[in-house]
């Protein structure tokens, strides 16, 4: 199976009794209400949802609310939400996912601490530099700052590091580091 599938393609084809049942589904799953259900397939705008207890409602849980450093949950796996909206042109039932909505961004609150070191770990060596987590959800780039270097001599990955925040940029949702004592 692909990273992305359709529910057809997994075995859920909810759409056909979806339409005869709209009126009942937006009945019994008014805004508000919370809601448990399995992935049934998987779209780079989002992911479908089987409802539990109303097997002809289909959920979309749409990736403009979902944080920017989670994932889409997997097919087959059971999530929790709330239903935030009703789009009876495809008798969909829009869903917020409460993992997403219960995540916090943590970038915001990095801003007043540019020039602080910190302890961060190592994701990602690549061409340009080496990436540091230094919170959840929260990475930052130390850039290459001479001649092209085998960083793998300097850092590797899942390695404790103390890095200086060098700037926080919220639009761009980036964050430049610099090592201390790593070169």
């Amino acid at each position: 199976m692909s990273e992305y599938s359709w529910p057809s393609e997994n075995g859920r084809c909810q759409a056909a009794g979806a339409a005869a049942a709209w009126t009942e589904t937006v009945r019994s799953l008014p805004v508000g209400t919370p809601i448990t259900g399995e992935v049934t397939g998987r779209q780079p705008f989002g992911a479908f949802l089987s409802i539990d207890g109303r097997s002809e409602a289909v959920g979309l849980a749409r990736v403009d609310r979902m944080p920017r450093c989670r994932e889409l949950p997997t097919v087959g796996q059971l999530v929790t939400g709330e239903v935030v909206w009703h789009a009876a042109h495809h008798h969909q039932v829009g869903i917020v996912l409460r993992e997403w909505a219960e995540h916090e961004d943590l970038l915001p609150r990095f801003v007043e601490r540019v020039g602080q070191v910190v302890t961060g770990r190592v994701t990602k060596i690549a061409p340009i530099g080496f990436f540091v987590r230094i919170a959840d959800c929260v990475e930052g780039l130390v850039p290459l700052t001479g001649p092209a270097a085998d960083l793998s001599k300097i850092v590797r990955e899942n390695q404790d590091i103390s890095v200086r925040i060098i700037a926080i940029d919220l639009e761009r949702t980036r964050v430049l580091l610099s090592a201390e004592g790593a070169a």
